[in-house]
């Protein structure tokens, strides 16, 4: 997939930390020529945590050269050199990159061939800038800091491969990676996390306590849900629908496949198309059939005429006849692919269109609004292999999905509550920092990559924007990045040890009710079509569950545990075997997943073993306890916490987890 270039308007915007590692590219290049003065380089942004440099290059960078790199690199640093910007024409930015001095540290002998491409992406009119430092010039947009000692601490950290601008039909380049930071002990702090981060990966917990797997012969990024990870869908399942039926949700069900006809009436078809899982041809009936093949025959009949017209007409193949004939092709084109197109059926890539489906069903007035359409809905997406990852980047993913339909007097409200959701949802889950990225247009772009709607992009960015102001919520505007249909907002939230993760999305849908005709009768009588905010607070199953089992290091709390009690005994016999199995009975009875180990093994084991599954509550049971009415309780991560009344014990399990302590 070809990269997208930054408007200049997003480069305005970054951040002090992205100007930073923006500059640390620039350092890395400047390092790099310095050792090998033949290296040809293409493109070095800032980028999520760090930066890259892409470059040609016939010595293959490794890890092994990062040492020598670095040296020179810190070299640069000390020098202090000034980042100095420079706006140039076209035409002399041309000049300098024929000559090989752009991306070089002097002019050489070879042209600067991926800066000669890269100037071919600047739109006409747009500014065209060089930035020096030192010896080295480069074609860039900025924004830069002031000088390279302003670059406190950075650290290479590893060498992939990449095409020039992102399509695989140009050269591969050589993609080297690092990061850059203010100082040496955010830097320190950054890769502290990094190592925390792998001992919490979801892919190497959820193997060690059976949440999930994948499957060759099921395919990649299919998931299968374990009995484990199965515990933990059903509660966020459960989570959602209580908070849903308490906001006034109704829920619904829908297929996971629809016709073509109805995804090129929302507009995904073309656009989504790569996203988007290969159709289905099923065989039409036989009425259909039949009229395909009278449609085809005339269709044969047609383009034989015109064939005849033309060799009779050469000078003027198109006019009278030949005109009346290519109308009349062009119309059978379009008949013949709309009787097809019938029998053509995609795999549900989202929800929304059936949805939508569902509000026009029946007639409505501004009696039933907010109408609000709630779905845990399956859909698929055809990631690209090299993307996916994990429970992060799946093919297969179960969406907290939900569909609000409003007037505009009641977007306020209704996009508020969303938001207010949300809230709730973080201080369940100890989520303390988030940022709503708020998504909006490029006035540019209305009718490519946005509906061509200026007037309804200004009123509803302005309605967003309004809501997130006066409730307080903690945003930043982005542009270029809203969803065709309408201005959305990411949802970001980071970890426990701070790692960032993008977990949700919300979108205002200005557009596509009205291409399905949507509309209910207003006050006046008359009709109106909604305004539609998308929303998934929850996000999916599959990205939220990777979260989660990061986020607690897979120390679930008591509420969520897949395994939530293990009864232990301190020995076989029969009085104790029955008092542990009527502790877990009680315990089962309340809905509380609790399971009992009576084996005769020794208790250490028996607790090792627990710990290591990560159950959370362990009831340690002996002739003592059985005696006593009590038992021993130990909570994984807190030890052994003594012994207590059984009954207390459980009354306190039973209202922890209908709470959802942390």
């Amino acid at each position: 997939m070809a990269e997208e270039r930054k408007t200049l308007e997003q480069r305005h915007q970054m951040s002090d930390i992205e100007r930073l590692r923006h500059s640390a590219a620039h350092v890395l290049a400047t390092a790099i020529l310095r050792i090998w003065p033949e290296a040809q380089f293409a493109a070095g942004p800032a980028v999520e945590n760090g930066f890259y440099y892409d470059l040609d290059l016939k010595h293959r960078i490794t890890p092994e050269d990062f040492a020598q790199i670095e040296a020179e690199m810190k070299k640069i640093t000390k020098e202090n050199q000034v980042f100095e910007r420079k706006v140039v024409t076209r035409a002399e930015a041309l000049e300098l990159a024929n000559k090989g001095r752009l991306g070089a540290l002097s002019e050489r002998a070879t042209p600067s061939v991926f800066k000669i491409g890269n100037l071919e992406d600047i739109p006409e009119g747009e500014e065209i800038s060089l930035y020096q430092n030192g010896d080295f010039v480069d074609l860039c947009a900025g924004p830069h800091v002031m000088r390279t000692g302003n670059i406190g601490a950075f650290k290479l950290t590893h060498v992939a491969s990449a095409y020039y601008k992102g399509d695989e039909k140009n050269p591969q380049l050589q993609r080297v990676y690092g990061t850059a930071f203010k100082n040496k002990t955010e830097m320190e702090a950054y890769f502290t996390m990094l190592e925390e981060a792998k001992k919490r990966d979801h892919r190497k917990l959820g193997k060690e306590l059976e949440l999930f797997c994948f499957d060759e012969d099921v395919g990649p990024g299919l998931p299968l849900w374990l009995p484990n990870g199965t515990v933990l869908i059903e509660e966020l399942e459960k989570l959602a629908k209580e908070t849903e039926f308490a906001a006034g949700y109704d829920r619904v069900r829908t297929p996971h496949l629809a016709r073509e006809n109805m995804y090129l009436t929302s507009g995904h078809l073309p656009y989504y198309a790569e996203s988007m899982f290969p159709p289905m041809e099923l065989p039409l009936d036989d009425a259909a059939a039949m009229q395909d093949k009278q449609l085809r025959s005339s269709y044969t009949q047609l383009h034989e005429q015109l064939r005849e017209h033309t060799l009779a007409n050469p000078e003027q193949p198109l006019t009278g006849r030949g005109e009346e004939l290519a109308k009349e092709i062009t119309s059978l084109e379009k008949r013949i692919e709309e009787l097809n197109s019938g029998s053509r059926y995609y795999l549900k890539a989202m929800n929304c269109p059936h949805h939508h489906k569902i509000f026009g069903a029946v007639p409505r007035s501004y009696r039933d609004l907010p109408l609000r359409l709630a779905e845990y809905g399956t859909c698929y997406r055809y990631e690209q292999s090299g993307e996916l990852f994990g429970l992060m980047r799946v093919r297969s993913m179960q969406m907290n999905d939900a569909h609000l339909y409003c007037t505009e007097e009641q977007f306020e409200s209704e996009f508020n509550a969303v938001n207010e959701m949300y809230l709730k949802y973080f201080k369940i889950f100890g989520i303390d920092k988030y940022l709503m990225r708020f998504s909006t247009h490029d006035p540019a772009k209305l009718g490519q990559k946005f509906v061509d709607a200026p007037e309804l992009w200004k009123k509803t960015e302005d309605m967003v924007r309004n809501v997130l102001i006066k409730s307080g919520i903690n945003f930043v505007e982005v542009p270029n990045e809203a969803a065709f249909y309408g201005p959305k907002i990411d949802v970001q939230v980071w970890s426990a040890i701070g790692r960032e993760f993008t977990i949700a999305t919300n979108q205002v849908d200005f557009a596509v009710p009205s291409r399905f005709g949507l509309v209910y009768k207003d006050r006046d009588n008359t009709e109106k079509t909604p305004l539609c905010i998308h929303r998934a607070p929850l996000g999916t199953h599959e990205r939220f569950i990777g979260f989660l089992i990061e986020h607690y290091a897979g120390n679930f709390p008591l509420w969520l545990s897949p395994l939530q009690v293990r009864v232990m005994s301190l020995g076989d016999e029969e009085p104790l075997v029955e008092y542990a199995r009527s502790i877990q009975a009680e315990l089962r009875a309340e809905g509380i997943r609790a399971e009992v180990d009576v084996t005769n093994n020794n208790i250490k084991g028996k607790v090792l073993q627990a710990e290591q599954a990560k159950v959370h509550t362990m009831l340690v049971v002996g002739n003592r306890d059985l005696e006593a009415g009590n038992v021993s309780v130990r909570v994984h991560g807190q030890g052994n916490l003594g012994a207590k009344p059984r009954a207390e014990v459980i009354a306190d399990i039973i209202q922890s987890a209908k709470e959802r302590r942390a």
